[in-house]
């Protein structure tokens, strides 16, 4: 039986547990009159089975009560008749508000434990509904941004090339105006990214040879920085990931490397595989500044303040970007880091059978002369000292 409002209706399954109940009461309420010399033992059926019945039902407190004073005037009824017929002693008659205290107490409990479940089931709701409220503002943000900026670097370039070589305290201005458009492009492109990243289509997988690919990412980045850079161990891994994400995440965590070391500073890159197979981490490690303990399980946070951050270290969309790519691949981005030594950031990637033949995904090794083939992701380019040495070590490798 169901009480909306107070009022009774039946629903099922539990209008049939509602009859059986009403039934098997009056049976034993019948029980306690006719063999009024073992009353007890009905009488707790019938308590015992409200109970049990409550624990299904938990009704509103209009109808528990009226359950309640019910149940209680006419097990009070049954005893009554047999202490009137001298079949009991008037001392069973305490019972019934005991019993029904007991109820009252599981009633209490029940119901608090209800309103508990109903909060947390709105605060969850209420939590979901934030977070698609937050992922469509990102995106909208994003995608609004995206076209003033684009506008507004493009006119900002085609300054900078006419004021080329002028020497003027222009050329510098535009300079800076260059590069925090780009700084602001790249930030909407995370924005984008990281709220995008619980789309069933966020990822576009094909087989990537990852040492062929932190080669790839080396190059690109030597020349940006007067840092040494550094191979470490590079194991011929190939996976099913996608390579523009994972680009866009390997990319982010050189760029904190960088940020937070200075000239001369070590930066490494390394591909290692499980004993089994199952994972290959792709390591990142730097000689810089290190990060505090303390920061260690904020820095992958989304809009983390410098203020929250202590000195403002590592703050940023980088690596909660890096995050959401690790996890959107079945992954995890780890971090080490000792203050004053370095840190080391590791993307662990489980490693999935290819669709396509790997010797198809691997990029043509470098030429004798350290370039790359036209075929390769990387255009040709003459490579410098440090890059042709780490090309040799490389090229040893992979033989």
């Amino acid at each position: 039986m169901h009480w909306p409002n107070g009022r009774p209706t039946l629903q099922w399954p539990f209008a049939w547990l509602d009859v059986a109940w009403v039934a098997f009461s009056v049976a034993n309420l019948v029980a306690i009159v006719v063999f009024s010399g073992w009353e007890t033992i009905p009488f707790h059926f019938i308590w015992i089975s409200l109970t049990l019945l409550y624990g299904f039902r938990v009704w509103s407190i209009r109808p528990t009560i009226w359950v309640l004073a019910v149940v209680m005037v006419t097990t009070g009824a049954g005893i009554s008749w047999d202490v009137f017929h001298s079949a009991q002693s008037a001392d069973e008659l305490n019972e019934v508000p005991l019993m029904a205290a007991m109820f009252g107490m599981m009633v209490w409990h029940a119901r608090r434990r209800l309103a508990a479940h109903k909060e947390s089931a709105s605060i969850s709701k209420e939590n979901a509904r934030l977070l698609a409220t937050q992922r469509r503002f990102l995106q909208d943000a994003s995608h609004q941004l995206r076209t003033p900026i684009t506008i507004a670097l493009g006119h900002a370039e085609l300054l900078a090339s006419q004021l080329v070589g002028t020497g003027r305290h222009a050329e510098r201005d535009i300079e800076v105006v260059v590069g925090e458009l780009v700084r602001l492009r790249r930030l909407g492109e995370r924005l984008l990214m990281i709220a995008a990243a619980d789309d069933p289509e966020f990822l576009r997988p094909e087989p990537i040879a990852l040492d062929h690919f932190t080669m790839e990412v080396l190059r690109k980045w030597m020349p940006t920085a007067k840092r040494r850079w550094q191979l470490g161990r590079l194991d011929p891994v190939t996976l099913d990931a996608d390579r523009e994400r994972l680009g866009l995440a390997v990319d982010a965590l050189l760029e904190n490397a960088v940020r937070h070391t200075r000239d001369g500073d070590a930066i490494q890159l390394s591909v290692e595989s499980a004993d089994d197979g199952s994972t290959v981490r792709m390591i990142i490690s730097d000689t810089g500044a290190g990060i505090p303990a303390a920061e260690l399980d904020h820095v992958f946070e989304r809009f983390r303040s410098a203020s929250e951050l202590g000195d403002g270290r590592r703050t940023g969309l980088g690596l909660a970007l890096v995050r959401a790519v690790a996890r959107a691949h079945g992954g995890e981005v780890l971090v080490h880091s000792t203050p004053g030594q370095g840190s080391e950031f590791e993307l662990v990637l489980p490693v999935t059978a290819p669709e396509a033949d790997p010797t198809e995904a691997r990029p043509a090794a470098p030429d004798a002369d350290g370039t790359v083939p036209a075929s390769a992701p990387s255009p040709p380019r003459q490579p410098d000292p440090g890059e042709a040495v780490l090309e040799d070590q490389w090229r040893g490798r992979t033989r």
